[in-house]
């Protein structure tokens, strides 16, 4: 069986990959086994410091990487090359944090002595997403193996090019074989890995279905899981905000990535007394948008990373139609080859349209008009999802006790949401459970182990 790498602007097969069988993921898991006992033994800041070779070489070559993450999925080259720097950051990041994150924590208690230790937990899968196949793969494993863990990278079936060199970046910078891998295999395969006894921990950032089926298959083998299961974020434009700023950013939130982002902004909620106005500066920054060859510096809108994506979205856009909302912008997609969606407007939506209740993975915008705060927060939770929300007030002390209300990981006032790795990140309720970066997300995989000395 064959992985394949299609360029979504071309539509042609760029390369093709042979598929691991189960003696090649076999051998890597035993890689795995000998290269942690090693790994685990050295200190932190003998791990972290590869982290610096990796984070200069993802500086020095980020043109070089972001034309493979553009060829692959699509991503506008600008954006291609900031994800490859923000990579490097998170390098940075830890190098500077770890070894003081994993610090063992003493504990006054009626014991004469109290430690807390942090200790790797094994073999780590991540199975990782496209839409951004560099960072959701640093953010993953950078702490992972900082914190003396070993990764096993199960990448999108669509970006094999991108998983491949992701391994080559590790391997270069010195880290020892067998602590970082790429596994060239299916779905049915990362199953079967997490049933075994040899995977301590699976970090998944994917779709609900995805995150379900693994979500079984760790729970019933009792495997420490994190998901990131997506969202539909809300961006909610009250009565007394910037509304000239909330369109701008508002429109970067949603077209970000070509609107391919779990954080993306999904609903827009905006009080009547505004919504006017509002809609009217978002379709101006609407319309500075170049829709194009992702290749081109001056594209903001790529195409879609797979044709099928085309079609879901113009699903969503017709039963939304079909339930009475108008198109307040759109316009057909550019001739020729590509998997393009024109970005389009929506107004009059309501809570029965698909828009409303499903992810919309592209560039899509639905515009919902409520007339008070009440009625913005009930919108804004009315969703399966909990992964982040953005809320537009001059009145900051307004936002942030709205913001008590949201029920999500993430809430961004006068801004969008972004992930940083400063910061925890991750989702509630469908959106998944545990969290990334920060040193929350450095602990998620370790084992948390009190020593209690009398």
């Amino acid at each position: 069986m064959k992985m394949l790498s299609v360029n979504p602007f071309t539509e042609e097969i760029t390369h093709e990959f042979d598929m691991f069988g189960v003696e090649q993921v076999d051998e890597a898991v035993q890689r795995a086994e000998e290269a942690l006992l090693r790994w685990k033994a050295r200190s932190v800041p003998d791990r972290v410091e590869i982290f610096k070779r990796v984070a200069a070489d993802l500086r020095q070559h980020k043109r070089k990487y972001g034309e493979i993450i553009t060829r692959e999925m699509g991503k506008p080259i600008k954006q291609a090359v900031s994800e490859v720097e923000k990579c490097a950051w998170v390098c940075d990041y830890y190098v500077e944090h770890a070894a003081r994150f994993l610090q063992p924590e003493s504990i006054k208690t009626d014991a004469a002595k109290s430690t807390v230790y942090f200790e790797p937990l094994g073999i780590i899968l991540g199975i990782m997403p496209w839409n951004f196949p560099f960072w959701q793969v640093f953010r993953f494993a950078v702490p992972a193996m900082a914190a003396g863990n070993v990764c096993l990278l199960k990448h999108a079936s669509n970006v094999p090019l991108a998983a491949l060199e992701i391994e080559k970046i590790f391997t270069s910078a010195g880290m020892p074989t067998g602590v970082f891998q790429t596994l060239l295999i299916d779905a049915g395969s990362a199953t079967r890995l997490i049933e075994e006894g040899k995977v301590a921990g699976v970090s998944l950032t994917g779709s609900l279905v995805a995150g379900s089926r693994v979500g079984e298959a760790a729970g019933r083998n009792i495997k420490k899981l994190v998901l990131e299961l997506g969202g539909s974020d809300p961006f909610i434009v009250l009565d007394d905000a910037d509304l000239s700023k909330a369109a701008e950013v508002g429109m970067a939130a949603r077209a970000l990535n070509t609107g391919q982002s779990c954080i993306a902004a999904k609903r827009f909620i905006v009080m009547d007394s505004v919504v006017e106005e509002f809609q009217v500066k978002f379709l101006e920054y609407l319309r500075m948008l170049h829709v194009g060859n992702p290749m081109d510096e001056d594209t903001d809108i790529g195409p879609l990373a797979k044709s099928e994506f085309v079609e879901d979205l113009n699903v969503q856009l017709q039963d939304a139609i079909d339930k009475g909302a108008t198109i307040f912008y759109g316009s057909k997609p550019p001739e020729g080859k590509g998997f393009f969606f024109q970005p389009a407007v929506l107004v009059n939506v309501k809570a029965d349209m698909k828009v409303a209740q499903e992810e919309v993975f592209g560039p899509l915008a639905p515009i919902v008009v409520v007339k008070d705060e009440e009625e913005a927060v009930a919108w804004a939770n009315a969703t399966k999802f909990g992964l982040g929300a953005s809320i537009w007030s001059r009145d900051v002390e307004r936002a942030v006790r709205l913001a008590q209300r949201i029920q999500s990981g993430f809430v961004a006032i006068n801004d969008m949401v972004k992930s940083d790795p400063r910061l925890p990140f991750g989702g509630i309720k469908k959106s998944g459970m545990g969290r990334e970066l920060s040193h929350y997300g450095l602990k998620e995989f370790v084992n948390i182990k009190t020593v209690v000395v009398n």
